[in-house]
């Protein structure tokens, strides 16, 4: 019988040893996002989901395409505006200046596809009363915002039921 160095066939000790350490680390990291995501689904009740949800009733959710201008001259309006919207799950495509301002211009929410509902759903999020329509099918939005100079942020979130502030459904940093 020969002593010499086996060659070939097996892993040495080195090998072994990190192979293990990534499938330790593998499963942690497994483990971690397993159980972070089954006490985030097991906190929510269905009464959590439906005051999480938009405070319009009667929008489902689906894609609404907004475009937003500051028609108040306030610098910063359209684009504070442009961000409630997307927290509240809006898509707005476009934020700018009106054509031109006017300091006693109220703000407005404008329907154009004949869908009151989706201005509506807007406007409430902007805590704006003025909801008109006026289809127009050469426009690719949905909804026209025009923010006058009486306009002012919303807290964020809307209230529940007990006074607290509660943020957008989707909003990952609720989890923590």
């Amino acid at each position: 019988m020969s002593r010499g160095r086996r060659r070939g066939g097996g892993r040495g000790p080195r090998k072994k040893g990190v192979v293990a350490a990534i499938r330790l680390a593998a499963s942690v990291i497994a483990l971690t996002v397993a159980v972070a995501v089954g006490v985030h689904l097991a906190t929510v009740d269905s009464g959590d989901v439906d005051r999480l949800r938009d405070p319009a009733a009667t929008w489902s959710g689906e894609r609404v395409r907004v475009e937003v201008y500051n028609g108040g001259g306030v610098t910063g309006m359209a684009r504070e505006a442009t961000g409630v919207l997307r927290d509240a799950g809006f898509d707005v495509v476009t934020y700018g200046n009106a054509s031109s301002f006017d300091p006693r211009r109220p703000s407005e929410v404008v329907d154009r596809v004949g869908r009151t509902d989706l201005a509506r759903a807007v406007a409430e999020s902007l805590g704006i009363d003025n909801v008109q329509t006026d289809p127009d099918p050469n426009l690719y939005v949905d909804v026209t915002v025009v923010v006058g100079r009486d306009w002012t942020v919303p807290s964020p979130g809307h209230a529940a039921p007990d006074g607290e502030a509660v943020a957008p459904w989707w909003d990952p940093r609720q989890w923590f």
